[in-house]
């Protein structure tokens, strides 16, 4: 239960009881039954600067978009935000940057729109703060609430991946 350390108590036990009675994966199904269709860099691109031009319109540019398959979802890297500095000239240029997991590719829309709008928010909140939440609750109304099933979608895809004790 990596994904869900920061939860309370009761509500880690309410997720023991669906993974013994062998239910999270039914749970999440029925809750978030389609795939989204966004499978190429470039498309990934195009679905967030969306967002963006949609809610950040003041915001820096983003200037390259990716699925990376090196981001490690244990070390709680969902996806990722850079700005990549480079001399152009006598000045100084920082390129942003936003990189997603590729396990994500395979998910449900919901849980990238969800850590599309995480990475953009950092472009005006670097700091999870209260404004950073305010703000990506802004952009994606019950942003809390698809965090925590995003961390049960993980949760259940490592179980899934570990052969069972019999």
């Amino acid at each position: 239960m990596k994904y869900l350390a920061s939860y309370s108590p009761e509500l880690l036990d309410q997720v023991r009881q669906l993974i013994e009675q062998n239910k999270l994966g039914d749970y999440l199904q029925k809750k978030y039954p389609e795939r989204h269709a966004i499978q190429t860099d470039k498309a990934l691109y195009e679905y967030v600067l969306d967002l963006k031009q949609t809610y950040l319109r003041s915001a820096p540019p983003v200037h390259k978009v990716a699925y990376d398959s090196k981001l490690d979802v244990i070390h709680r890297a969902l996806g990722l935000h850079t700005a990549i500095s480079r001399v152009q000239g006598g000045k100084l240029k920082a390129k942003k940057e936003i990189r997603v997991a590729s396990v994500f590719k395979e998910g449900p829309p919901e849980f990238l729109r969800m850590i599309a709008v995480h990475e953009l928010a950092h472009l005006k909140e670097h700091d999870h703060n209260k404004a950073f939440y305010r703000l990506c609750d802004s952009m994606q109304p019950g942003y809390a609430q698809l965090e925590f099933d995003l961390r049960l979608y993980l949760t259940h895809r490592d179980l899934a991946g570990k052969p069972r004790a019999e």
